[in-house]
């Protein structure tokens, strides 16, 4: 994939970034910038803080110190629900799905932040209502064609394969209509096709407009998909660059990489 424009101007923006926990310093000091419209990926062993540095944007928690910059506005310690409406959707590696809706209703109700209605509308079944729902539904059959599963769209998440939950947590953030979406391990629990066919739902995405952020084991995927790697080891950033670039970088391959480079 090209480099080629935003480098300098990334939609997310994250400047001495740290977090401790107690006496544990999950992050120290990381900073780095998106590609627009590309996918930067987040790499690093178990613990190194990948998973911290996704909740400190996301704004499951606040920083200690630093900021995050989206869409050219400092949202450092911004709610999550407001990132959502301002355009930053994400999904988790732990698949967090509602059990009791099917997957039309799950993507439906990622809709909910761009829903213009009124209490009164919802109550009265008003026609506006009904075009609204009508709408939603649309956008959520559509975004679940996207993602591979539009034939699954009446199945309850636990009737679906792990990798189809991921699928469809996918689809429900692309139903908030994001300019960054942020996959946490969105490849875990495939197979080499299905994991195949996410890495060509990115390509599709950022060929849309979506800035893609990315934490993910498979290298295969990563070293694919990426524009650019962001590699982080013991909380504190080692290295940045394109993929091949990182993945000779001698510190990558002691901390994490190793005989796979």
């Amino acid at each position: 994939m090209s480099t080629a424009s935003g480098e300098s101007a990334g939609l997310l923006a994250v400047s001495s970034l740290s977090k401790r926990f107690g006496g544990l310093v999950a992050l120290r000091d990381v900073t780095f910038t998106t590609i627009t419209n590309r996918v930067t990926s987040i790499v690093g062993p178990n613990g190194a803080g990948k998973t911290t540095l996704f909740n400190l944007i996301s704004g499951v928690i606040r920083p200690d110190q630093g900021r995050v910059v989206f869409d050219g506005a400092d949202v450092s310690g911004w709610a999550s629900h407001r990132l959502a409406a301002a355009g930053l959707a994400r999904t988790f590696q732990n698949v967090q799905l509602f059990s009791n809706l099917n997957a039309l209703e799950n993507v439906m109700v990622g809709r909910v932040n761009r829903n213009s209605l009124c209490v009164l509308d919802s109550l009265l079944m008003l026609p506006r209502e009904r075009r609204e729902r009508r709408a939603r539904m649309e956008r959520a059959e559509a975004m679940l064609e996207l993602v591979g599963i539009a034939d699954k769209k009446l199945a309850f998440p636990k009737e679906l394969a792990y990798g189809d939950q991921k699928r469809l947590e996918i689809a429900r953030a692309l139903a908030t209509e994001p300019k960054l979406l942020i996959l946490d391990e969105p490849t875990q629990g495939m197979v080499a096709r299905e994991a195949n066919n996410v890495v060509k739902l990115m390509a599709d995405l950022t060929a849309r407009g979506i800035t893609i952020l990315l934490i993910e084991h498979n290298m295969n995927v990563v070293m694919t998909a990426s524009d650019k790697v962001v590699v982080i080891n013991f909380g504190e950033k080692i290295a940045e660059g394109p993929p091949a670039a990182v993945r000779a970088n001698p510190q990558v391959i002691e901390a994490y990489l190793g005989a796979e480079a």
